[in-house]
């Protein structure tokens, strides 16, 4: 359980160092700093869980850093806020191309990571 902890710790600090970085050298009303970080997120874990690595490895950099690396909270919490602002056509392509290139990404690391 402690390997859990210590990747989700350092996915955390990851996301937010990553985000402040984003939000800095682009400025933008779309979230693009979750956007991207969620979407390399999946790309990510697909090629952890289909390549070969041990379950310790698996635990700390799987279900621990990248837990803490991806943001399901604030996805929501940004879809809520477009919303509330109205902002319809960001809010659907948002929606859209999370789930879809997430998906995709997902895809795509498994693919990558089963030839390991």
């Amino acid at each position: 359980m402690f390997v859990v902890g210590f990747g989700a710790a350092f996915g955390g600090m990851t996301r937010y160092l990553l985000t402040l970085y984003l939000k800095k050298k682009w400025e933008s009303d779309f979230p693009w700093p979750t956007f991207l970080i969620n979407i390399s997120g999946s790309f990510l874990l697909g090629i952890l869980l289909s390549s070969n690595l041990a379950s310790f490895l698996v635990l700390l950099l799987g279900t621990g850093f990248m837990g803490g690396y991806t943001t399901f909270s604030t996805f929501k919490v940004e879809n809520i806020e477009l919303y509330r602002h109205k902002e319809y056509k960001k809010l659907a392509a948002y929606l859209i191309f999370s789930y879809g290139f997430g998906l995709l990404a997902a895809y795509l690391g498994v693919l990558l990571g089963s030839h390991f």
